[in-house]
């Protein structure tokens, strides 16, 4: 922490060594203008020691140094050397706009010194007030840095949690699909064996009314038949389950293309009586199509 004298005596002490310079800055602007020596001294009078208290502030404002927040004594050292800067400021503005009304070249010397007044001016009180408002300043950053972060991990979290709903949402799909695909798998098998075993019975009974060497003949066609039928129900459910294998190890771009697939291969009912029901159905559709959309925009394609 400072010490509270040395602070205060910081802001009343004569700086000296900025007269020459700042008077070479006036000569330099009076020069430039071709003002006649007699006015030259009359804007001398005005603004010479602005020139002296911009050189001294322009020493004095680097001695108030805020490093943290518990140094309030300079904080308002700070405040209290920019108000003092800002009403001489405003006030070489007001002797700017009086003596400018004497004549246009007095006008052009006068904007010149003003300008570089301020220019010198303004810089120190600009730096004053960032002394000033250090706590302020220090405080709007770590809210903006924390705000950041806020949004940066909610925005992570529901991307997780989307893809999290989404990879289930398929997994349920593809189980859903596989138990029906064995069902309907089994289904054929049955079928086929009820089938064989009726074609067998017709069969037994023509043997048995003397035609068994052309039934047993047919039979066996029959069984050769089915026996393919069989294989060809088998590499079927080969290919499905390899089909459903390589979905499960498909990137996110792929599942979300077979998620749309599926989408759009959903049957709408052709006929419906009532007005209500077409437009349920049509509200569905639509609803349905969305959703095909914004998997395949996803996953990079679609509008």
């Amino acid at each position: 922490m400072y010490d509270e004298e040395r602070d205060q005596y910081l802001l009343v002490q004569h700086i000296p060594g900025t007269g020459s310079e700042t008077k070479s800055q006036f000569e330099i602007v009076v020069r430039d203008t071709g003002l006649a020596p007699a006015k030259a001294q009359v804007l001398l009078k005005n603004f010479q020691h602005y020139f002296e208290l911009a050189g001294e502030w322009e020493q004095r404002a680097k001695t108030l140094v805020v490093m943290d927040e518990t140094q309030t004594i300079v904080m308002k050292l700070a405040r209290a050397g920019r108000l003092h800067l800002r009403e001489k400021r405003l006030a070489i503005e007001r002797t700017r706009k009086e003596l400018k009304e004497q004549s246009l070249r007095e006008g052009k010397a006068i904007d010149g010194i003003a300008n570089v007044l301020k220019a010198l001016i303004v810089p120190i009180e600009e730096y004053l007030g960032q002394q000033e408002n250090f706590v302020q300043i220090r405080e709007a950053e770590r809210v903006e840095a924390k705000r950041i972060e806020a949004e940066r991990l909610a925005e992570e979290a529901r991307i997780a949690t989307e893809r999290a709903e989404a990879e289930e949402r398929i997994r349920i799909r593809l189980e859903n699909e596989r138990l029906r695909a064995e069902a309907q798998e089994h289904e054929k098998v049955l079928r086929a064996e009820r089938e064989a075993a009726s074609v067998a019975r017709v069969e037994a009974q023509r043997l048995a009314n003397g035609e068994r060497a052309k039934v047993e003949q047919e039979r066996r066609k029959i069984e050769g038949e089915l026996q393919k039928v069989r294989e060809v129900e088998r590499q079927k459910i080969a290919e499905e389950e390899r089909r459903i294998e390589a979905l499960k190890q498909a990137s996110d771009s792929e599942k979300l293309r077979e998620f749309a697939r599926v989408i759009q291969g959903i049957e709408i009912p052709g006929q419906v009586a009532s007005i209500k029901a077409r437009r349920a159905v049509a509200d569905a559709y639509g609803l349905l199509k969305q959703a095909s959309e914004i998997l395949l925009r996803a996953c990079g394609e679609g509008g």
